[in-house]
C-alpha cells in the first residue's frame, strides 16, 4: 500500500466513531452534526463490496451544505465482520438504529449499488408504516434496481456460486487484485491516479480484518434482492418522497436500460447522467456532489 493509499485509509479511520447498534459494532462518519441551519440530514448507505469510503471524495462538498452521516454496514469497510449469515432486511435495522443513536426522525437517503436495495426496504417500512424513519427526499446511483437487467461480473457469479460460508485462511484476492477488478467497473477509459488511488483504498478497507473472507457471505444479498424483488423495487418506483436519480453512465453492471425501464414506470423521475461508470462519486466527485445537492435542494 503506497503512502497515499494508507493516508487516505487512515485519515477516514480517524474521522470514524464505532458505535454499538442493533447488536453490532458498526462504524460512521458523522459530518457537521451541530449544522444550525435547518436543512436535513443526508443519510449515505454505500455497496457491495467496499463501504462510505467510496464517498470520501465527495463529503467535504456534501457538508457544505448538509449534515452527513455515512455508515459502514456491517461486515464491511471498519464495522464488525463477523462469520454469520448477513441479510438486507438486518442491515436495514442497523442503518435505522444508526439514525436513532444520530437522533434522526427525517432525513435525505442516499444510495449506491446494494444500498439502493437496503433503501429500498427502508422505504417499504415507511410505506407500510413500520419505521419511524422519515425519507423526504432520496437520490439513487449505480446498483442494480431491477436485477434481471443486471450485466453481473464473472467474480459475481463465481463468488454467488460458492457455499455461504467464510473462505479459508489466506482465501479471496488481495487489495491490489480486489482494486483492479473495482476499477475495471469504470468508464471505458483508464482511470485517473486519483480514482485508482481511491479505489485501492476502498479494497484496503475490503481486506482490512479479514473482510475479503466473508465475500461469499456478504454477497448472498443478490439472491435475497431477486427474492424480494417486489417490494424493494416496488418501493423504490412508488415511494412518495422525490426521487432523483445520478447514474454513471457507463457502468458495465448498472446498465442505463435500468433507468429507462425505472423512468417508464415513474416518469416524475429526475435522471442526471454522468461520464462515469460504477463509481461516480470516485470518477466526478465534482459533477456528482453538485447533482446530489440540485436534486436535494430542488
Amino acid at each position: 500500500m503506497g503512502d497515499e493509499v494508507r493516508d487516505q485509509v487512515d485519515g477516514w479511520a480517524g474521522r470514524s466513531e464505532r458505535i454499538t447498534v442493533a447488536g453490532e459494532q458498526v462504524a460512521l462518519v458523522d459530518v457537521a452534526p451541530d449544522r444550525p441551519d435547518g436543512a436535513l440530514p443526508l443519510l449515505v448507505v454505500h455497496g457491495f463490496p467496499t463501504s462510505s469510503i467510496d464517498f470520501s471524495p465527495v463529503v467535504g462538498r456534501l457538508a457544505a451544505e448538509r449534515r452527513v452521516v455515512l455508515v459502514d454496514l456491517p461486515g464491511y469497510g471498519l464495522s464488525d465482520k463477523r462469520d454469520r449469515a448477513y441479510s438486507l432486511f438486518g442491515q436495514a435495522d442497523v442503518v435505522e438504529a444508526v439514525a436513532r443513536d444520530r437522533g434522526l426522525s427525517e432525513v435525505d437517503l442516499l444510495t449506491h449499488d446494494m444500498g439502493d436495495s437496503v433503501g429500498g426496504e427502508l422505504l417499504a417500512r415507511t410505506i407500510d408504516g413500520e419505521s419511524p424513519l422519515r425519507v423526504r427526499r432520496r437520490v439513487l446511483t449505480n446498483g442494480s434496481i431491477y436485477l434481471d437487467m443486471a450485466h453481473l461480473t464473472d467474480g459475481q457469479k463465481f463468488l454467488r456460486s460458492l457455499p455461504d460460508e467464510m473462505l479459508p485462511e489466506g482465501g479471496g484476492p488481495d487489495a491490489e487484485a480486489l482494486a483492479a477488478t473495482l476499477a475495471a467497473l469504470c468508464a471505458p477509459t483508464p482511470p485517473a491516479s486519483g480514482v485508482a488511488r481511491h479505489l485501492r483504498a476502498g479494497a484496503e478497507l475490503v481486506v482490512r480484518a479479514g473482510g475479503v473472507r466473508l465475500l461469499p457471505r456478504l454477497i448472498r444479498y443478490l439472491d435475497e434482492r431477486a427474492r424480494h424483488e417486489h417490494r424493494w423495487t416496488g418501493a423504490i418506483e412508488s415511494h412518495p418522497a422525490g426521487l432523483t436519480v445520478v447514474w454513471g453512465r457507463g457502468d458495465p453492471i448498472a446498465v442505463p436500460a435500468m433507468i429507462d425501464r425505472l423512468v417508464s414506470r415513474r416518469p416524475a423521475t429526475a435522471v442526471t447522467w454522468l461520464e462515469a461508470g460504477h463509481w461516480p462519486m470516485v470518477e466526478q466527485p465534482g459533477p456528482f456532489a453538485d447533482a446530489v445537492l440540485a436534486a436535494l435542494d430542488g
